[in-house]
């Protein structure tokens, strides 16, 4: 990673992904447990997520619009507008004002959609090809390493100063991010044209997903396990009231010691794409949640700590995976649609299975929730891990004294072998057009 961090580029784009990701780290959680206070409601706290997640349904319609504009003025504008809509946090007050905070959370779901969208071309445009694996994983190293500090302060805040203040410290990451990511000096690559319009290009990215072999396996497999990835946001207040009889607010522990493995897995990323190859690495992050979570099914202290451990070191493992996949193998005029619609395709089955998990945890025992959790997403990763072949490792070049390593990119297979024509040569030989050519050059030259 310290190569890609030694480029000026990504290092100012870094350092303001680092102020907004440190306000999201701090709000996200907060948001849940402010939900939790105002109603009692596991579920209600739970169903916070799910309006985060639930207008991933636009993501092919915001994914064509972002493709429109030039990457970095449009990265600019869209950090200003989530800090506008934040600013409706600072009416909330009772119960009565709960719906204001889930509607706060649908715009900012529609917002974290379009600036993953734009900033997934962005770092295409910044970063050589094969550097992209190390660009990813710094990025979730630093947002899994704020969970060492962010969700912990963002309930301790919540606690003293209440739930208004935080949306400060939210307005504030977010302008800040606009401000040092606008101070960025790079050659924009403008859109080559108007492109396809409705519904061809809102279309586009779910046609290329369904095209390449790779994505589509990944995003198959990643599917099926976010089907159930998405009961543990209601589940994990369950275990922390029912199982271990805590405050919500300890949610913020665990979520913290969640960072610790976080950290660790996007150190360990880049590293785990070179050998495993991206679904490789994808395969291994959505296995490691299944033992995760079967842990968590026996409400001990000891054993939910290495369990929470163990699903942070999976979540940048799947992120780096699938984003350095979809920035490989998508040309780049798509790739916001491409990665808006890998948004959609992952967490619309995410949307349906937190919304289920908030009712389920009403209805039935936490624990069988956490084992059907574990077995599905250990199927999962199996599924993803036979696929691996179709991202092989990169071929290393041996580099010279002092020179960082460096991977020949990889060109993706064609969709269809080409049957060759009738009268093409065999590999070796040499074409009759090709005499006929050079013969009559030499006729010329002789004249």
């Amino acid at each position: 990673m310290r190569h890609v961090l030694r480029r000026p580029e990504f290092r100012q784009l870094f350092c303001g992904l680092l102020a907004s990701m440190s306000a999201e780290s701090i709000l996200l959680l907060a948001l849940a447990i402010w939900v939790k206070d105002l109603t009692g409601s596991d579920g209600l706290a739970g169903a916070t997520i799910f309006a985060v997640i639930a207008p991933m349904v636009l993501a092919p319609l915001v994914g064509w619009f972002v493709d429109r504009y030039p990457r970095r003025p449009f990265f600019v504008v869209a950090n200003l507008v989530t800090a506008v809509l934040l600013s409706p946090l600072f009416l909330v007050r009772d119960r009565d004002d709960v719906w204001i905070v889930y509607a706060v959370a649908a715009l900012y779901g529609l917002s974290y959609l379009t600036l993953s969208a734009a900033l997934s071309g962005l770092i295409r445009q910044l970063v050589p090809v094969d550097l992209l694996a190390e660009a990813n994983g710094a990025l979730q190293t630093v947002r899994q390493g704020l969970r060492l500090i962010g969700p912990l302060a963002g309930a301790g805040l919540y606690a003293t100063i209440g739930g208004p203040a935080l949306a400060g410290v939210g307005v504030l990451g977010f302008v800040t991010a606009a401000a040092v990511v606008g101070m960025l000096r790079t050659r924009e690559e403008r859109p080559a044209g108007p492109g396809p319009r409705w519904p061809a290009g809102v279309s586009a990215g779910l046609r290329h997903l369904a095209g390449e072999p790779a994505l589509r396996r990944a995003l198959l497999g990643y599917g099926l396990g976010s089907l159930v990835m998405g009961f543990t946001e209601s589940l994990i207040f369950a275990y922390v009231d029912q199982g271990l009889r805590r405050d919500a607010a300890f949610v913020g522990v665990l979520v913290t010691v969640q960072g610790i493995g976080g950290l660790v897995g996007g150190l360990c990323s880049p590293g785990v794409v070179r050998r495993l190859g991206e679904v490789g690495t994808l395969a291994t992050g959505v296995a490691f949640f299944g033992p995760a979570a079967l842990a968590l099914a026996y409400p001990d202290l000891r054993l939910g700590v290495a369990a929470v451990l163990l699903a942070g070191v999976s979540l940048p493992l799947t992120m780096v995976g699938l984003n350095t996949l979809i920035q490989r193998r998508t040309p780049p005029r798509l790739l916001g649609r491409v990665t808006a619609a890998s948004e959609a395709v992952v967490s619309g089955p995410q949307a349906v299975s937190i919304g289920a998990g908030a009712l389920l945890v009403g209805a039935l025992d936490y624990r069988l929730l956490f084992l059907l959790t574990g077995v599905v997403t250990v199927l999962a990763g199996g599924y993803l891990w036979h696929a691996r072949h179709l991202t092989p490792p990169a071929p290393t070049r041996r580099p010279g004294p002092g020179a960082p390593p460096r991977r020949i990119p990889r060109i993706p297979s064609p969709r269809r072998p080409t049957q060759p024509r009738p009268d093409s040569p065999r590999p070796g030989s040499s074409r009759p057009a090709d005499h006929e050519v050079l013969a009559a050059t030499r006729r010329r030259r002789n004249r």
